[in-house]
């Protein structure tokens, strides 16, 4: 029922990690390729960057709170032949900075590898200036960019392999709060959709944190009689278009759960997919045309409606 090639052995019980930590782990397996730069703007230590930045010195630049700088600096390397990543918060950059990763960037399908951490209402008592809930939506509409949203720490590490790899724009969301880190270290690949459960009543089509929730909650429906299929799109461009019709066809509805607005984000992009290809139920649950408050992030979740009880029952109304 559950995908073994893809869940460590004890998934259930997985180690906590944020997601962010994969940032780190990302750049020390990259740390061979002496193309690889990593800029930030003044937010090393919270991006997880700046243990490379003190291994790596020379290859390390902090260009301090100039975030649109920050992507025209990343931008001159990239076409010098060097592969950047520039983290900052995702409100920052690609927020402030969109301009630059329009023109500059993309206009130019500049090799420029953007990290945008401190995603989603999971921000918590940092509040809505902090809570980047539109990323996903601003990212995907730019030609020539790759984005991506990996499900955990050890997910967002192989994403960041797999970002070197292309060359081009990519866009990598990640996280702030610890929670399982569940995922096998595998060959990350752009484009494709993970499924993580098998199910024959509903196909859940989530990213980031809601993956994980996604799998919990399947745990305790199928107690219900209620038969999950769980899929994992942590390549939300390119979209895996073939995996979510296959899974649709079979199960005959879908509900999408993301940290993010439903406008524009995840729910979205299987909308449209589904309207073009095969056109079934699609129920979205995220942020609904709202900001976020300030909290710690599981009150935001229960407010919101993203905690794990109230997406059981949002669920269940599905089915019913």
């Amino acid at each position: 029922m559950y995908n073994d090639q893809y869940l460590i052995p004890e998934w259930r019980t997985a180690p906590k990690l944020a997601g962010r930590n994969g940032v780190e782990m990302g750049l020390f397996q990259l740390e061979n390729d002496q193309r690889v730069i990593v800029l930030t703007a003044d937010l090393a230590e919270t991006t997880r960057v700046s243990s490379f930045g003190k291994k790596y010195p020379n290859r390390f630049l902090d260009v301090s709170v100039a975030e649109q700088n920050l992507i025209g600096v990343a931008t001159g390397m990239a076409l010098e032949g060097l592969i950047p990543f520039t983290s900052s918060y995702a409100v920052f950059s690609p927020g402030r900075s969109w301009e630059q990763v329009r023109v500059s960037v993309c206009l130019t399908n500049a090799n420029v590898k953007i990290i945008g951490g401190h995603t989603g209402v999971s921000v918590g008592e940092n509040g809505p200036s902090h809570q980047a809930l539109e990323d996903i939506a601003i990212m995907r509409v730019l030609p020539n960019m790759t984005v991506l949203t990996p499900a955990d720490a050890n997910q967002t590490a192989e994403a960041m392999v797999a970002a070197a790899k292309i060359n081009g724009p990519v866009y990598i969301r990640t996280t702030r709060p610890e929670y399982a880190n569940y995922t096998k270290p595998i060959n990350f690949e752009v484009g494709k959709m993970y499924k993580y459960r098998e199910g024959k009543d509903v196909t859940i089509v989530a990213c980031g944190i809601q993956v994980w929730d996604a799998l919990m909650i399947a745990e305790k429906l199928v107690q219900d009689g209620i038969d999950c299929e769980v899929l994992n799109a942590s390549s939300i461009k390119p979209f895996d278009a073939k995996a979510l019709v296959e899974s649709a066809r079979k199960t005959g509805r879908v509900v999408t759960i993301e940290d993010h607005q439903i406008i524009g984000g995840l729910g979205s992009v299987v909308a449209e997919t589904l309207s073009q290809e095969l056109p079934v139920q699609v129920t979205r649950i995220g942020i609904n045309d709202s900001f976020g408050i300030s909290a710690s992030w599981e009150e935001v979740y229960k407010q919101f409606g993203l905690d794990q009880k109230s997406l059981y029952n949002q669920l269940k109304l599905v089915i019913a």
